[in-house]
């Protein structure tokens, strides 16, 4: 199972680590908030709505970063702008923790995204090229279990700060922890190398003509049909993931240790619905494994949020629900990869991952507003079924990727 990784050379392998660590450390960041959520609302005495709008914002600006970084990853290199984003959002989550009221919460998330974005769109794109074919489905996929750890990793502080710390200072020291990833940077400075790219497939024109590469034809087809396929992912994880800390501490009752251990059952279980992605990806191909993730992600949270469940079932179908509504992730950065020529390779993925991550961070505000009327956990499944069935449409009208080498898509951008 893993003779394809010991087949990898040196070179693949550290890129490797190093997008794992910074995709680890960068979901260590973003779902640090879901645990803060109930804080603030207790101790700020702030709406559910404001709540979701603290989550969006950060989600929002991403989409603006993500799409800036992955245009000048075109021009300046993968691996530098993956360190400056790192740098980036490492320092503003750290900020966060300082925040006096909800203004400066609000544009200190708000920056902290730019970075968020950034990271994700240069090291997809530096896994993708550095990998070779045959193996980049289940390499990139592998790195995304690193979302997993992250989240893991938030809810495991969470439950520890909780248990040793006043209530009013564990959302700081949260934040505060936030300022790990800048360490990561120092590693990849000495062992992280660029994509051998050949001459003729950098990108031509000044900076401002890259950032819109992908938004003119012959990619604007496969740029908005790929932009809905992410937003509808993006938003159906947000509606759920950045709600679920609050879903089971208001609605379901539990305290702070319940809500992180029933957290880390469902992160378990993205955890290997990760690594099942990655090797479905190169196995069935990426469309088989999203469509498969789509519609079991739907099944599932209709039975999580609907069904009366006991605790011990809630443990079952959470982890159930992590596997499949996550493995979706794994094939993204290779499916993205596959469809865009070098040029505008990360001018393409930086849009249509943050295009997408930007409208699917509405989700959660729309599922903070709906829920002063009709309840947290209906509005929580509205907005998810809606995403994910957005997903299933736009998926139905892009191509199949797998085995496609990349040689075979340059052509003059």
């Amino acid at each position: 199972m893993l003779a394809w990784f010991n087949d990898l050379t040196a070179r693949e392998k550290r890129t490797m680590g190093a997008c794992f660590g910074g995709w680890s450390l960068d979901a260590l960041d973003v779902m640090i908030f879901a645990f803060v959520i109930p804080s603030l609302i207790a101790l700020w005495h702030i709406t559910a709505a404001q709540a979701g709008e603290l989550a969006t914002i950060t989600l929002l600006v991403s989409a603006f970063g993500g799409w800036l970084a992955g245009a000048l990853s075109d021009r300046w290199g993968r691996v530098r702008v993956l360190q400056i984003s790192i740098l980036w959002y490492a320092f503003f989550t750290f900020l966060c923790g300082w925040a006096q009221n909800y203004p400066q919460l609000f544009w200190f998330r708000a920056l902290q995204g730019l970075g968020f974005g950034g990271e994700w769109a240069a090291g997809a794109v530096l896994m993708g090229e550095v990998i070779r074919d045959r193996y980049r489905g289940r390499a990139v996929g592998i790195v995304q279990t690193g979302w997993a750890i992250g989240w893991g990793a938030a809810a495991l502080l969470y439950t520890l700060f909780s248990a040793i710390l006043p209530a009013a200072e564990v959302w700081r020291a949260l934040f505060w922890i936030g300022l790990a990833p800048a360490l990561l940077v120092f590693w990849i400075r000495g062992h992280v190398e660029e994509p051998n790219l050949p001459r003729d497939t950098r990108p031509m024109g000044n900076a401002l003509t890259q950032i819109f590469a992908a938004l003119k034809p012959p990619y604007l087809s496969t740029t908005w049909r790929v932009s809905l396929m992410v937003t509808g992912a993006q938003g159906g994880s947000y509606a759920l993931t950045i709600w679920l800390p609050t879903y089971l501490k208001t609605v379901k009752h539990m305290s702070a240790v319940g809500t992180g251990s029933y957290l880390l059952v469902l992160i378990l279980g993205a955890f290997f619905g990760f690594i099942s992605g990655a090797y479905l990806a190169d196995g069935i191909g990426r469309k088989a494994t999203f469509m498969i993730s789509a519609i079991g992600s739907m099944v599932l949270t209709v039975v999580y949020i609907f069904a009366p469940l006991g605790n011990n079932m809630i443990l079952l179908v959470g982890f159930l629900l992590g596997y499949i509504s996550l493995m979706m992730f794994s094939p993204m950065g290779a499916f993205m990869t596959e469809l865009y020529p070098t040029a505008v390779r990360g001018a393409g993925q930086g849009f249509c991952y943050n295009a997408g991550r930007g409208i699917g961070a509405l989700f959660p505000a729309f599922v903070g507003f709906l829920s002063l009327r009709l309840g947290l956990g209906p509005a929580i499944a509205i907005f998810s079924l809606a995403a994910y069935g957005l997903m299933i449409v736009a998926l139905l009208l892009l191509p199949e990727t797998r085995g496609r080498s990349l040689a075979s898509l340059e052509r003059p951008a």
